[in-house]
């Protein structure tokens, strides 16, 4: 050993979890199999690229792809990426040209590759999918001027999720496990996608080969899937959506069945009917929850109060005019209670309005200069149509195909909907969190921007497979894991686990030893739940090198 010892840090926190996880699911070693490369003239191969975004997209520093060298610079990048990586070997070159040998093999190709092979790995049963989209809006104006080409995304303005109109944007679709939140497969579309077409184009190229490849057997999805033609598409493959307000009849239907939930209020309640829809015959669940109740009546509330401001200061502004004659004035009252639609009037009548032009008051039998006429009445909210639309917007109707209740109950088929619908939002919530690596997009092209999309997937595939696969080991070994607020539970979310690993040091002593700092036994117990592969990426090590001696 020299005489004076040299020491460095470097900061590892949670991203051992994320490099264990990328490591268990094999994404580098797929990457770098399927697509051809030349090894020899590359430092960092494509797969190793892959896992350095993904490392940067779940750092939570809210640093950019051009900022990679600067990200790594602190971290003990041998550990997480392999010996004789350098922070400064990720630069914008080489994830640039990494970007774009994955867009010449096809992104969503290579993604629904992984995506396989990563759910065999987890043993997940991926018999239900969920699918849905949603936008991100991007810095810059690209080929937002340029006519639509069928090969490359169109990014230009469309329906903003983000309430950004003004921004050109790039849609992500996404189908999602029931269980874990895997993403089975992604695709990035034109800005100005609509789900409707989207759903049925996506599930026309891809539901096939999702079934035969990971046992995909249920489709379900939001309203934009009912559709007469894409469920006439679907043919007789399982599926579960909402039907929309918009379907003749469905208001109606709901007000006929739901009186008594009304009253009871109970948690939730379903009535079961048949009905045909684009010639398909299906289930339909005439659905109540206590919750979409609450939520009806802050935001009828909300609606009723706002337009009957509107009606009353049309009320107001009538009240005020002067007719020349009283048949004026009710062809005026008239057309104003057409239009009233928060706010109705009571005891209406018409006034006879005298005026006298002289000063000072009129003799008692002195006619007036000009006579005219107002409107006069009592004004009430119309209590009858908020309570309507709060009952409307207290049900929902959820439709399948599968007529079978043995072969889907009532309940699994509410469930699958409802929760399950909600792990593809919760991706996206995700996606788009402030601490994440592509709260906008900014890279130089649309094909760049279509690999990016494909990367942030990966990186909620990572996410979304290490929340599952701690979870599961505490389930399994009857372990729980310290909470925020001094419990314990044995499903923390992978962000509190993360959060949880803040601080985890790595000493380098003389460039040849490695020990670990910080790392506590709530850490090392979750490690050995984990597995080798993790305690391994922890743990204190020796380096021997050439000039070691």
């Amino acid at each position: 050993m020299n005489e004076k010892s040299l020491y460095s840090s470097s900061n590892l926190d949670h991203l051992g979890l994320v490099a264990g996880m990328v490591d268990e699911l094999g994404l580098v070693e797929l990457i770098d199999a399927v697509i051809i490369q030349d090894h020899e003239q590359r430092v960092v191969s494509v797969g190793q690229c892959v896992k350095a975004m993904v490392l940067n997209g779940l750092g939570f520093v809210n640093r950019t792809l051009y900022l990679m060298p600067h990200f790594f610079k602190d971290k003990p990048i041998g550990r997480l990426l392999g010996e004789g990586i350098e922070a400064e070997h990720l630069n914008d070159d080489t994830l640039g040209r990494a970007l774009d040998t994955i867009y010449a093999y096809g992104a969503e190709q290579l993604y629904g590759q992984l995506a396989a092979q990563s759910v065999k790995r987890l043993e997940l049963s991926c018999d239900i999918g969920h699918i849905d989209s949603t936008s991100f809006h991007v810095d810059g104006d690209y080929n937002s001027g340029q006519e639509a080409s069928e090969q490359i995304i169109h990014i230009t303005k469309g329906y903003s999720r983000d309430h950004r109109p003004d921004l050109n944007q790039v849609i992500l679709q996404l189908i999602t496990d029931n269980q874990a939140g895997i993403p089975l497969w992604m695709e990035a579309l034109s800005g100005n996608s609509n789900d409707k077409e989207s759903f049925r184009k996506t599930l026309n190229a891809h539901l096939g080969q999702l079934h035969e490849g990971i046992g995909l057997s249920l489709v379900a999805a939001d309203s934009a899937l009912y559709t007469a033609k894409t469920l006439k598409d679907l043919g007789d493959f399982p599926w579960i959506t909402r039907v929309p307000e918009t379907i003749g009849g469905t208001r109606e239907l709901i007000l006929a069945v739901s009186d008594e939930w009304m009253i009871d209020q109970p948690e939730r309640a379903y009535t079961v009917l048949g009905a045909t829809y684009g010639g398909v015959k299906q289930r339909w669940l005439v659905v109540y929850t206590q919750g979409a109740r609450e939520r009806a009546e802050q935001t009828v509330d909300r609606q009723h109060l706002k337009k009957s401001e509107v009606d009353y200061k049309a009320f107001s502004a009538l009240a005020k005019r002067t007719f020349a004659c009283v048949a004026d004035a009710e062809a005026a009252l008239a057309t104003l209670q057409k239009k009233l639609k928060f706010v109705t009037l009571h005891d209406s009548q018409i006034v006879e309005i005298k005026r006298f032009k002289g000063k000072g008051r009129p003799q008692k039998d002195s006619a007036p200069d000009t006579v005219g006429y107002r409107v006069e009445a009592g004004v009430a909210s119309m209590l009858d149509m908020r309570q309507r639309k709060i009952q409307q917007k207290s049900c929902f109707i959820v439709a399948s195909n599968q007529l079978d209740e043995n072969q889907l109950s009532n309940e699994d088929m509410l469930d699958h909907y409802t929760p399950g619908q909600q792990k593809v939002e919760h991706g996206f919530r995700f996606l788009k969190d402030p601490w994440f690596m592509a709260n906008t997009l900014f890279l130089k092209s649309p094909k760049r921007i279509t690999v990016l999309m494909m990367i942030m997937t990966i990186c909620l595939l990572v996410y979304a497979a290490l929340e599952y696969r701690i979870r599961q080991s505490l389930q399994q070994n009857e372990e729980t894991f310290p909470t925020q607020i001094g419990t314990t539970t044995e499903k923390p979310t992978a962000r509190w686990v993360f959060q949880f690993f803040a601080g985890i040091h790595v000493l380098l002593i003389d460039s040849w030893r490695e020990v670990v700092l910080n790392c506590n036994e709530h850490h090392h117990h979750l490690l050995n739940l984990l597995g080798e592969r993790y305690v391994h990426l922890y743990a204190d090590s020796e380096y021997l090198y050439a000039d070691s001696g």
